[in-house]
């Protein structure tokens, strides 16, 4: 009998190997010597050994599976319980034994890492579906339909969740989109509707316009066409294809007309720019007058002056006031003279102011009388108010003089 430190051979060729329960059947070997069975059970052993090193590296370095890890560790347990090979056993099995351990190990972490991806992954979703629920609201259309858009491609490159809450989500997702697309198709109704009375309303103003392009009435014309306009921003927009159709033709009706009120307009400022230069002659003929000293030839003059004037016709309406206000400053000098002369000359007038003056001297003087009477007896309170209606007199008396110098008395 042959024996081996971890198997031996008995005579009859059975094959044990040693183990920590004790020695366990290998198998049997008739074909040749005890060395031979011993070394090809070895090497069976050896296999056992490179594949566990395998499955080691594999679990270690790759992305194998737990399930497929498990399944494998215990494929080659089953060939180590077995014990079909020569070697330590017991060796192989603390090996596989914390291999599974591993593999468990990793099989929590993944599990962790899928629960923590699924949680990112849910609270990912909930961000879409606050989006796409807030977006449902939005009058941007094209941009929020945009983001839908995007919101969508990025629903899909997110993994899937438990059923129940990954059908909850995506329900309110698709209801916030269906919810947009009602509001949005409901808009465009309402703008192609809108779009087409617009465009009944402008179709209307362009016949108006048209009709009124050769017209020669040119103040109401041009207010009615200013009307027109109005009338056309308040419209609204068409529909593009016959949005610039109708623009052309109604700026083209306008275009016309007021073309013919241009020429028309420029012949007359012309002559109203010659009738300017004219009239400032004039007003520098009449400037000339003053100031006045001679008052009956001023007059004469000024006379002449202003009837060529008014003669001439209209000048541009800026330079209106301006021309006619220098005139206007040379007749009231004029006027002002002849006040002023037949103040100096009325001789009722001169009467009135005489007799005025001397009313108020004799009111003045019979004040001063009680005044000093007052004094006199010694009725201060009644002097103060007597001198307060002095003063009052005294200035009406001060004016009435002044204005009897002005008749030369």
């Amino acid at each position: 009998m042959s024996s081996e430190p971890w198997g031996r051979v008995d005579e009859a060729g059975t094959v044990y190997v040693r183990t920590a329960d004790g020695e366990q059947v290998v198998g049997s070997w008739q074909a040749g010597s005890p060395e031979e069975a011993l070394a090809y059970f070895e090497r069976k052993y050896d296999g056992l050994v490179v594949e566990i090193g395998l499955l080691e590296r594999r679990v270690k370095t790759t992305d194998l599976s737990a399930k497929d890890a498990t399944a494998a560790i215990e494929h080659i347990r089953r060939q180590v319980d077995e014990h079909h090979v020569v070697g330590d056993l017991d060796a192989l099995r603390k090996r596989l034994d914390k291999l599974s351990g591993e593999v468990e190990v990793r099989r929590e972490q993944r599990k962790a890492a899928k629960a923590v991806q699924a949680d990112e992954a849910r609270r990912a979703k909930e961000d879409l579906v606050a989006e796409a629920e807030q977006l449902a609201a939005s009058e941007q259309w094209r941009a929020a339909g945009e983001r839908l858009r995007a919101l969508v491609d990025t629903w899909k490159g997110l993994p899937r969740l438990d059923r129940k809450t990954d059908d909850e989500l995506w329900h309110r997702f698709s209801h916030a989109r269906s919810a947009f697309s009602k509001r949005r198709k409901a808009h465009f109704a309402a703008l192609d509707a809108q779009r087409e009375e617009a465009r009944q309303t402008k179709e209307k103003l362009v016949a108006e316009a048209e009709a009124l392009s050769g017209s020669t009435d040119w103040g109401p014309t041009a207010a009615r066409y200013r009307e027109l306009m109005s009338d056309w921003k308040a419209a609204g927009r068409a529909q593009r294809e016959s949005e610039e159709d109708l623009w052309n033709r109604f700026r083209g009706a306008q275009d016309i007309f007021f073309q013919a009120r241009g020429e028309v307009f420029a012949e007359r400022d012309a002559e109203q720019r010659e009738n300017l230069t004219r009239k400032e002659e004039l007003v520098v003929e009449a400037e000339k007058l003053l100031p006045i000293s001679d008052l009956k030839a001023s007059r004469a003059a000024f006379r002449s002056i202003n009837e060529r004037w008014e003669a001439i016709g209209h000048v541009p309406r800026d330079a209106r006031a301006r021309i006619e206000g220098r005139m206007h400053a040379v007749e009231r000098a004029i006027q002002d003279a002849e006040e002023t002369e037949w103040r100096r000359t009325n001789p009722e007038a001169r009467a009135r102011a005489a007799g005025l003056t001397g009313q108020l001297q004799d009111a003045v003087d019979k004040l001063r009388s009680q005044i000093d009477a007052a004094r006199a007896a010694g009725n201060n309170a009644k002097a103060d108010k007597l001198s307060k209606e002095l003063e009052g007199r005294q200035a009406l008396l001060d004016q009435a003089l002044k204005g009897l110098q002005e008749f030369g008395g």
